[in-house]
């Protein structure tokens, strides 16, 4: 196959992860003489970074396929699957040669050797660092407007949750050098980075040990004191980070976010249900008393921080007791805002493989709505308790539905939008907040 230059696209499907990936994968590109482009249709190699943790989500890269498929036909392109993606859905592309090779999330410094191999007409073929965790690959900056960045400290998962195939496509749990997470977001800092959010299946798991055989003694970083690095070696940056397993945040974490004003105010805390017996079912490791009390703890140690969710419903086995039980705690707590999905079984999982999935999809979808139609009004009255507050907000940007109001996020990582002045992308403004609706605060510029 001939090329008359090596020019990449990405798009992304899928979760913070994969963005983060993304910019992994461009930075390895780049530095192999590889162009980026940022227009599709003038790309020779076009990779889609996949995504299995739900149904959907192949479903729609299936159909971009289709797609693409056409516009193969009138241009000789490579086209490479990387990222989450289940054997089943490997073979079932391979079949239909709607994809030209596939690279998993451990083997992306291989993305170039697979790419040359497919020019000359060869399958590349090689074995998976297990223990993979791209610390020493810097980020290469591609617009000089984006202020916020990703930045992965861990990949894979030990959890085993009977619903979720991630331990299956990105492996064990394996953490990035302290040393080198604080080089890289120093580095970033410098490229002009105001906010960097740092990634993990569960980040609060986050442990590197390294043994001082001189003075014969373990040198420990957990994500606690990381985190408190982190904030003292960079005070001004903003940091953030996702996402947390309720079963691992420890209180030394919530003191270390209490304790740094650089370090933001919010928690994704993904509950899946508010049953005993689902989350039994789906291996969580905590019980839905253990959550309520850690939500506590966050509030009494952090009052002003927020809390986000993931809520699966329809789960095997959910009855309309187990599903009430999940509003019920839902009314409790009342989240800022959440991520809700309808159970769908994944191949290769414990759920998949020994529970039945016999909740009928009717009663999925009337659960889900009433699942999203609470969360709606929970964030409605969340953000009625910022009204006539003044807040720090970084600006990322024009508001996509004004041009007259810049964005930006709070400590709290609230969207909120106000009317324009003479300011720039990545200054640190203070707002007043007049006006709200259940997704973003309106407010104008404090003088």
């Amino acid at each position: 196959m001939y090329m008359k230059n090596k020019s990449f696209y990405i798009e992304n499907y899928g979760c913070q992860m994969n963005i983060s990936d993304s910019d992994i994968v461009t930075s390895i590109l780049l530095k192999n003489n590889f162009l980026l482009s940022e227009n599709l249709e003038k790309a020779n190699i076009i990779l889609l970074n996949a995504c299995s943790i739900r149904e959907k989500a192949e479903l729609t890269i299936k159909k971009r396929l289709e797609k693409l498929k056409f516009f193969k036909k009138k241009k000789k392109i490579c086209i490479g699957i990387i990222g989450c993606f289940s054997k089943q859905i490997k073979n079932l592309f391979l079949q239909e040669k709607m994809v030209d090779f596939f690279v998993n999330p451990d083997s992306y410094r291989e993305i170039p050797n697979f790419i040359h191999y497919f020019i000359m007409g060869k399958q590349y073929s090689h074995t998976a660092k297990k223990n993979e965790t791209y610390a020493d690959i810097s980020l290469i900056k591609k617009n000089n407007k984006k202020i916020t960045t990703f930045l992965s400290i861990t990949r894979g998962c030990n959890n085993m949750c009977t619903f979720c195939i991630v331990p299956f496509t990105r492996g064990r749990e394996r953490s990035s050098d302290p040393y080198s997470i604080i080089k890289e977001c120093k580095r970033l800092y410098h490229d002009g980075y105001k906010e960097i959010t740092l990634l993990g299946q569960n980040v609060d798991s986050y442990l590197w040990i390294k043994e001082d055989m001189i003075k014969n003694q373990k040198n420990i970083v957990d994500f606690s004191r990381l985190l408190d690095l982190l904030a003292q070696e960079i005070p001004f940056i903003r940091i953030r980070f996702s996402t947390s397993n309720p079963h691992d945040m420890s209180d030394k974490v919530i003191k270390v976010i209490s304790k740094h004003r650089n370090i933001c105010k919010h928690i994704h805390l993904p509950v899946q249900s508010g049953s005993n017996k689902i989350l039994k079912l789906m291996n969580r490791k905590y019980t839905r008393e253990q959550y309520l009390s850690l939500v506590k703890k966050i509030k009494n140690i952090i009052p002003e921080c927020s809390i986000s969710h993931d809520i699966i419903t329809g789960f095997c086995n959910e009855s309309e007791k187990d599903h009430q039980e999940t509003i019920s705690l839902m009314n409790e707590i009342k989240y800022n805002y959440g991520y809700m999905f309808s159970y769908s079984p994944r191949p290769g999982t414990y759920a998949y493989r020994k529970l039945k999935d016999n909740v009928p999809k009717d009663v999925k979808k009337r659960r889900l709505i009433e699942i999203i139609d609470l969360q709606r009004n929970h964030s409605f009255y969340r953000m009625q308790e910022h009204l006539g507050k003044i807040e720090e907000v970084l600006i990322e940007g024009e508001s996509k539905k004004n041009n007259k109001y810049w964005y930006g996020r709070n400590t709290q990582n609230l969207i909120i939008v106000f009317p324009k002045k003479d300011l720039n992308i990545g200054d640190l403004v203070h707002v007043e907040i007049t006006d709200t609706t259940s997704a973003t605060l309106i407010g104008k510029l404090c003088k």
